[in-house]
């Protein structure tokens, strides 16, 4: 749906992607939210590499746990911008931006952290690698009111 703006424009001068305004625009830092938790987090993370020196008493394997653990946990550590336009919405992280259309996804399913958005239209092992999870910042209902306007999708109850 076009704006009264963009119809007055010619269509040479409409809006790109960049001017677009989203329909919501949040950060998303997992690791800012609870303190504790991090630092607990970050103190099991630093034990495990000094138990990798060891036992193995490689700096190949030191590095490697290293790579792997904080590799692992990049999403807990980085910010994540989230932008949920009218035909698709964009996930920017620190080495990536994806922007997937509203119409790739035909079901949803929340949960306390986030909603996770599939292609598929039943449950399937196969949405945690095909779907997108969208975390919450303590925005449920405007990302979820969102979610449900873009997507029409009713979730069996048996």
């Amino acid at each position: 749906m076009e704006s009264e703006r963009d119809r007055s424009m010619p269509a040479d001068t409409k809006p790109t992607d960049a001017q677009k305004q989203p329909l919501l625009e949040y950060v998303c830092y997992p690791a800012g939210r609870n303190r504790t938790i991090t630092i607990l987090t970050t103190v099991f993370l630093v034990i495990c590499v000094i138990l990798v020196w060891l036992i193995a008493k490689s700096i190949f394997m030191t590095i490697l746990s290293v790579v792997i653990l904080f590799g692992s946990l990049a999403g807990f550590y980085t910010r994540t911008r989230y932008r949920l336009y009218d035909s698709y919405l964009t996930v920017k992280t620190p080495l990536s931006t994806l922007k997937k259309e509203w119409t790739q996804y035909r079901s949803f399913y929340p949960d306390n952290n986030g909603v996770l958005l599939s292609p598929f239209t039943r449950p399937t092992r196969m949405e945690n690698f095909r779907g997108l999870y969208v975390k919450f910042a303590g925005n449920k209902e405007q990302v979820m009111a969102i979610v449900r306007s873009k997507i029409s999708f009713e979730a069996d109850e048996s």
